[in-house]
């Protein structure tokens, strides 16, 4: 039988899985090495790590083989033995082998930034080709990874010169290539009922379930996976508990109605105060780069004076890892709901109540205004339909951005941008509330030259000094105009700068910074209060002591009782409730886990049997919100 298939065109399917496999083992192994200090790696869960992955590598690989076992069953001999379709085949082996080394090196340059496969991260760059193609170009020497890629592929395509050509001049009749290729179709039907995201949840240990994966085949997941029905893939509770435990954490005081409609009236205390609001969202930046937070560096000095003249909020987190999550949860007051962020539910992403239809309605001039072109994951269509004008880099003259980058203009242009529109809203007598997104602490960290004494292109350190730099520079510029007294300046970052752990939500990896600073209207303080990035519109708005009708599931951080006090958190598929030093989690397949202590070093995550007060209380908020979302029952009713 070997010796049947050696004589087959179908042994160049057995050619490439060899080469294939080895570079999966490669790059597994390059993983391995670079994630070495995190996995905590013992033998038996080494033995787990390589076996699994050889499973998900020949899954991935029974998938791709699909057409080209086709292809070898349906060409015919008189096209088979033609210098046309030998051309042909030799062209596709040589593209499949550098499609695999090109997929070993962009692996390990995802793994060096996101420290995990390819997950919705990679789908969703794919769709812009622009912003990542441009990214990818100035942040690595591209020319020589391609040429180096294409070398090694040129000596692998040599070793196997003479095994491909002895393929090709195989002569095979049709019944017996038929017979391979019903054996070899049957490898992709297997792994369809037998191999799934269960089978690489190993370990407690995240970096070792990312180990036992495969890039290509969680790529493709992922993709399949963007969007993920509540009821259908977590734990839920009957429909009048979950809604009664959301009333409850949502209401001030109020009776729990077993019903998911939170819209409420707020009714906050004091004469209404129409404060402009300069609200700042900044790309990636973590808590612990600040040195208020116990950083040595000495990269935030602007931001380390402003935070002793703000009210600084010390233990707030970002609901998610990515831009939009932290824009959703921020203009929206809405917990993480699995799958793709809503900015991004193209044809559900409007007409929701937002903060900029609630200060729209107050009278403000609201606009969201970014750095880059608003296009991208759909910011546009979100904030247009949402209550917002939009300012970004494609309405922006270029004659007034000194400098750009893959993802936009530097941030002190995209400040200026802002502090000239507040100018305009000025002097029409109107106030304003500006929601602006920078882009520049983002790989490849580069920035105009002579603002900061790192080189621009140099790293992270030097983008987050340089963003430093920017905010200091607008608060500068902003004091000598006319609506500097009467406007709160609120800080924030979207999501940290990196989110990998060692277990699947590491807590420490969400924290992120909020001040609030208006030296004539907020006191200096420390907020000690545990919240998150869906709290900070009704704060906003209670500072402001409007009253107004609400859907957020949010709550003003400066009432809170300690017995309110949580975190929601997580990534597309994990959902998490922090509260108490314990972290509940809800994960597909019905699955549950808590960890205990999660801000200590190593925290250990344990399955959970039965559901608790904390899971309830876990499953109340992300059932709420995704039926909520479902049944349109925050859209916006004012029109």
């Amino acid at each position: 039988m070997q010796s049947r298939f050696a004589n087959s065109r179908y042994s160049l399917i057995g050619y490439v899985l060899l080469i294939a496999l080895a570079y999966f083992l490669v790059t597994r192994t390059l993983l391995v090495v670079m994630a070495f200090p995190e996995a905590d790696l013992s033998i038996i869960a080494f033995i787990k790590i390589y076996f699994l992955g050889l499973i998900y590598d020949l899954a991935f690989y029974s998938y791709a083989l699909i057409p080209v076992t086709l292809y070898l069953l349906l060409v015919p001999e008189r096209i088979w033995q033609t210098r046309l379709n030998r051309g042909f085949v030799r062209l596709a082996i040589f593209a499949t082998l550098y499609g695999l080394c090109f997929i070993l090196a962009a692996e390990l340059l995802f793994w060096d930034e996101f420290s995990v496969r390819f997950n919705f991260i990679s789908v969703d760059y794919l769709v812009y080709r622009r912003e990542v193609t441009d990214n990818i170009r100035e942040s690595y020497p591209l020319p020589l990874y391609l040429g180096v890629i294409f070398v090694v592929t040129l000596f692998v395509y040599w070793l196997s010169r003479a095994k491909v050509k002895l393929a090709l001049s195989v002569r095979e009749p049709f019944r017996q290539r038929l017979a391979y290729a019903a054996g070899l179709l049957l490898l992709p039907l297997l792994s369809f009922l037998l191999v799934n995201q269960d089978l690489r949840e190993l370990s407690t240990n995240s970096y070792q379930n990312e180990l036992a994966s495969n890039g290509p085949y969680q790529f493709i997941a992922a993709f399949k996976n963007n969007e993920l029905d509540y009821y259908k893939f977590y734990k839920t509770l009957p429909d009048s508990k979950a809604a009664s435990l959301l009333q409850k954490e949502i209401s001030d005081g109020r009776e729990a109605a077993p019903s998911f409609d939170i819209r409420r009236h707020i009714d906050n205390p004091g004469s209404e105060r129409h404060l402009n609001i300069f609200l700042v969202m900044v790309e990636s930046l973590s808590a612990d780069f600040l040195g208020t937070f116990g950083n040595a560096d000495h990269l935030t000095p602007n931001l380390d004076r402003l935070a002793d003249q703000s009210m600084l909020f010390t233990r707030l987190y970002a609901t998610g890892t990515r831009t939009t999550r932290g824009l959703e949860a921020v203009t929206l007051s809405i917990p993480p709901t699995p799958g793709r962020s809503i900015v991004k539910r193209v044809g559900h992403e409007t007409n929701l109540w937002s903060l900029g239809n609630v200060l729209k309605q107050k009278g403000y001039d609201v606009e969201f205004i970014y750095g880059g072109r608003g296009y991208f994951e759909n910011m546009n269509t979100f904030f247009a339909g949402n209550g917002y004008g939009i300012i970004d880099q494609s309405s922006t003259p270029d004659e007034e951005m000194r400098f750009t980058n893959a993802w936009g203009m530097a941030d002190d242009d995209l400040y200026t941008q802002a502090i000239k529109a507040a100018d305009t809203a000025y002097q029409a007598n109107k106030p304003f509330f500006f929601h602006l997104m920078t882009t520049t602490n983002h790989r490849p960290y580069t920035y105009p030259d002579d603002r900061i004494d790192i080189p621009s292109g140099s790293g992270r350190p030097g983008a987050v000094k340089y963003t430093d730099w920017a905010i200091g520079d607008m608060i500068d510029k902003a004091k000598r105009k006319p609506w500097f007294k009467d406007t709160l300046f609120v800080i924030i970052a979207d999501h940290t700068s990196g989110s990998a752990g060692k277990v699947a939500l590491p807590v420490s990896k969400y924290h992120i910074p909020l001040l609030i600073y208006s030296p004539a209207h907020v006191a200096a303080q420390k907020v000690n209060t545990l919240s998150s990035q869906i709290d900070v519109a009704p704060t906003l708005l209670a500072l402001l002591n409007m009253d107004y009708d609400s859907a957020f599931f949010g709550k003003n951080i400066l009432a809170m009782q300690p017995e309110e006090e949580r975190a929601l958190i997580g990534n597309y598929q994990k959902l998490g409730l922090y509260a108490e030093n314990r972290l509940s989690i809800l994960s597909p397949k019905q699955r549950m886990t808590k960890q205990v202590n999660p801000d200590a070093p190593d925290p250990v995550e344990t399955e959970v049997v039965a559901t608790d007060a904390d899971i309830e209380r876990d499953i109340a908020y992300y059932q709420g919100a995704s039926y909520i979302f479902s049944q349109h029952l925050n859209a916006w009713k004012y029109n």
